[in-house]
């Protein structure tokens, strides 16, 4: 069986570090992106099977990136978590309506973080 893909977008190096070293060890094959361009490119050529997606970043924000996810046949089937520090009931009911599966706000628990990613690709 293969490991499930995992996309890894946020330009916090930290944070990416951190992500990057807890999916690994769950046995995920994780992907980087720092900012919108470079995961929408990324998730062009693997095709990730869950998309862990910061909101503000340099270039194109993450709700876009997760409206071009969802509107791309290829793409849509991926699985959206929104990790943000945009922790308003405004800002998460969006994420919720562009479509992502689950919205964590930072700082996150990486427990439930893992939690949230195991019940999304266990489906």
């Amino acid at each position: 069986m293969s490991s499930k893909k995992i996309l890894i977008v946020d330009d916090e190096p930290n944070i990416v570090l951190s992500l990057d070293y807890l999916v690994r060890k769950k046995g995920y094959e994780p992907f980087i992106a720092r900012n919108g361009g470079e995961a929408i490119s990324i998730a062009k050529e693997q095709f990730p099977d869950l998309v862990i997606l910061d909101i503000m970043m340099p270039d194109i924000d993450g709700y876009e990136v997760c409206k071009l996810l969802k509107n791309d046949t290829q793409l849509m089937h991926a699985k959206i978590i929104f990790l943000s520090a945009k922790s308003r009931q405004e800002d998460v009911q969006k994420g919720l309506d562009m479509g992502a599966d689950a919205y964590l706000t930072k700082p996150f628990s990486t427990k439930r973080l893992m939690q949230v990613i195991g019940e999304l690709l266990s489906e």
